[in-house]
C-alpha cells in the first residue's frame, strides 16, 4: 500500500510538472506568435512645422495623417542631437551619441564612426528571433555595430540618385522582405527626403530639395506656391525663404505618398494590426537656426507611433485630426531603442542602454517623471566644432556653449541656402527677429523661458533673478554628463 501510494504521488508530480513545462511551452509559443513586427519611418530634416497632423492645414500629409488617427502622436518630443549621423546613431543604441562615439557626420572626410563594441537595435532585435533590414538612407558606421540581416538598398548620403528619394519604389522594394516567413521583422525605412538636395549652392534660386521635373515613379507630385506656405516664426518672412519653403513642402508630400504605399502593403499582407509602426525625423528643417542648433527649432520633431492592435476610440479624432490621440509626456530619441526592445519582449533591457521605455505611455497610462530631456551636439561636419550641452524642461531650457568664444559654424547647405545668402547680401543685421551678431556669437549659458519666450530670443542667464533656476539646471547638467561618460565633462574644470 505504501508502495502504491508512492507511486501514485509521483505519477501526480510528473503529471503536474509535464503540465507546467507544456503551460511554459505554449506561453513561450504565444509570446513567439503575438511578437509584433516594427517598422522605424525616419524622416532626413522634417520639422514639426510641416505636418497636418501638427496643426499645418496647407501641407498635403494625408497618409501621416492617417497614421496618427490609427496611433497617436507625441507633443514634445526631442532629438537628442541636431545632425544626421549623431541623430541616427542615437536612435539605433540608445545611448546618446557622445557615449556610442559618433560625434559628427559619416560620410566622406568626416568619417566620424560609432565604437566597435556598441550594441545597437538591429543587432539586438536580430540575436532574438527578428528578420532585420534597411532601405534607404544609411549614414552610419561601422557596418558591423549597424548590421541588418538585408540590406535592400545601399543609399549613400548626399546621392540624388538614390532610391531614398522615391518613397513609393522604396516601399515596393520592401515588399518581398515584409512578405517574408513567419518570424517577426524589423524595417528600417530611412527616406532623404526632405533633406536640401545636391549640390547645395543653388543662389539665386532656390534649392529643389530633391524635386525633379520628371518626377518619381508612382508619385503624383504635389506642387506648392510660395504665397501659400506658412512661414515658421524662427525663418524670415522673406520671398526668399517662401520659395524654398515652397520646395521642401514638395519633398514632404513625396514621402508622404511613399509612407502611404508603405501601409497599403502592410495592410494587403495582413499585418498592419500587429506592426509597430514609428514616424520621426532625425533632425530639424535644414535651414539656418534649425538644423545643427538645440534651439526648439532643431530638434522639437514629429514622433508619430501606432501601436500593435491599437485602435482608436476618439470619436471626434474622425472629424478633426487635432483632437485624435496625443501624449504631453518628454520623451527624447535615446529612448526610441529601449521601447522597440519592450515591445519585442527582450528582457532584460542591456544596461547600455541610456533611456528608457514610453510603451507605458503609449498604453494610456499617466506615468510620472518624463518631465526633462537632454541633449548634446559636438560637431556636424569635421570642420564644425561646436560642443554643446542641453537640458530642457517644460517650462525652461539651458543651453551650455562648451566652446563659446568660437563662432557658431555653418553646415554647406545651410551656409549655401538662398534664405541665408538672401538675408547675408543685403545686409541685414536681423534673421527672424534675432541680430545675426548674436546668433553668430553666443554666450556660454543661454537660459530660455520656454513657455513665455518659445522663439528662445531672451537669454535669461545673466539675471539674478533666475540664478537659482540656473543653478539647478547646471547640476542636472553635470549629473546627465556623469551617467553618461561624457567626454566633454572635463570642460567644467578646464578649457
Amino acid at each position: 500500500m505504501k508502495y502504491i501510494k508512492t507511486l501514485t504521488l509521483s505519477t501526480v508530480i510528473l503529471v503536474l510538472c509535464a503540465a507546467n513545462v507544456a503551460a511554459k511551452s505554449e506561453q513561450s509559443k504565444n509570446n513567439e506568435v503575438n511578437r509584433p513586427n516594427i517598422v522605424m519611418i525616419v524622416a532626413d530634416d522634417h520639422g514639426l512645422d510641416a505636418i497636418g497632423a501638427y496643426g499645418n492645414n496647407v501641407i498635403q500629409t494625408p497618409n501621416i495623417n492617417a497614421l496618427a488617427r490609427d496611433g497617436s502622436r507625441f507633443e514634445n518630443a526631442f532629438a537628442t542631437v541636431s545632425s544626421c549621423s549623431p541623430s541616427r546613431s542615437v536612435i539605433l543604441t540608445g545611448q546618446h551619441n557622445h557615449t556610442n562615439g559618433m560625434y559628427g557626420l559619416q560620410h566622406k572626410q568626416h568619417h566620424f564612426s560609432s565604437f566597435d563594441e556598441v550594441r545597437s537595435l538591429p543587432v539586438m532585435l536580430s540575436e532574438n528571433g527578428y528578420r532585420t533590414a534597411r532601405i534607404g538612407k544609411y549614414h552610419l558606421g561601422p557596418n558591423s555595430v549597424f548590421k541588418f540581416d538585408n540590406v535592400l538598398s545601399e543609399g549613400a548620403a548626399n546621392d540624388m540618385a538614390s532610391i531614398a528619394r522615391s518613397p513609393v519604389e522604396m516601399a515596393q522594394k520592401s515588399e518581398a522582405f515584409i512578405s517574408g516567413d513567419s518570424a517577426p521583422f524589423f524595417l528600417y525605412f530611412a527616406s532623404d527626403d526632405p533633406h536640401r538636395g545636391y549640390p547645395f549652392k543653388t543662389y539665386p534660386e532656390p534649392n529643389q530639395f530633391g524635386n525633379r521635373e520628371q518626377g518619381y515613379p508612382g508619385i503624383k507630385q504635389v506642387v506648392y506656391q510660395p504665397g501659400e506656405v506658412l512661414v515658421p516664426p524662427y525663418l524670415p518672412d522673406t520671398p526668399a525663404a517662401r520659395k524654398e519653403i515652397a520646395q521642401y513642402y514638395q519633398a514632404i508630400s513625396r514621402l508622404d505618398e511613399g509612407v502611404g504605399k508603405l501601409i497599403e502593403i502592410l495592410k494587403a499582407q495582413g499585418k498592419y494590426d500587429n506592426t509597430l509602426i514609428l514616424y520621426l525625423s532625425d533632425n530639424g528643417i535644414a535651414f539656418p537656426g534649425a538644423k545643427t542648433n538645440l534651439y526648439d527649432a532643431g530638434i522639437h520633431l514629429p514622433l508619430i507611433v501606432k501601436a500593435p492592435a491599437q485602435k482608436n476610440s476618439i470619436k471626434a479624432c474622425a472629424k478633426n485630426i487635432q483632437n485624435c490621440a496625443r501624449h504631453q509626456q518628454m520623451v527624447s530619441w535615446v529612448d526610441l531603442t529601449p521601447t522597440v526592445l519592450d515591445y519585442a519582449h527582450v528582457t532584460p533591457m542591456p544596461e547600455s542602454v541610456q533611456g528608457k521605455s514610453f510603451k507605458i505611455i503609449l498604453e494610456n497610462e499617466q506615468p510620472t517623471g518624463w518631465d526633462h530631456v537632454f541633449a548634446s551636439h559636438t560637431m556636424h561636419e569635421v570642420m564644425m566644432y561646436y560642443p554643446m550641452r542641453m537640458v530642457r524642461t517644460k517650462q525652461y531650457k539651458l543651453i551650455w556653449n562648451i566652446a563659446h568664444e568660437l563662432s557658431y559654424p555653418f553646415a554647406a547647405d545651410l551656409q549655401q541656402s538662398l534664405v541665408w545668402q538672401d538675408v547675408r547680401r543685403r545686409g541685414i543685421t536681423q534673421y527672424a527677429g534675432r541680430q545675426i551678431e548674436d546668433f553668430l556669437h553666443r554666450p556660454e549659458f543661454e537660459l530660455f523661458d520656454m513657455k513665455n519666450d518659445r522663439q528662445e530670443q531672451h537669454n535669461l542667464a545673466d539675471l539674478a533673478q533666475f540664478s537659482t533656476i540656473k543653478h539647478e539646471l547646471i547640476q542636472q547638467l553635470k549629473a546627465f554628463q556623469q551617467h553618461t561618460q561624457d567626454p566633454w565633462l572635463t570642460k567644467w574644470q578646464y578649457q
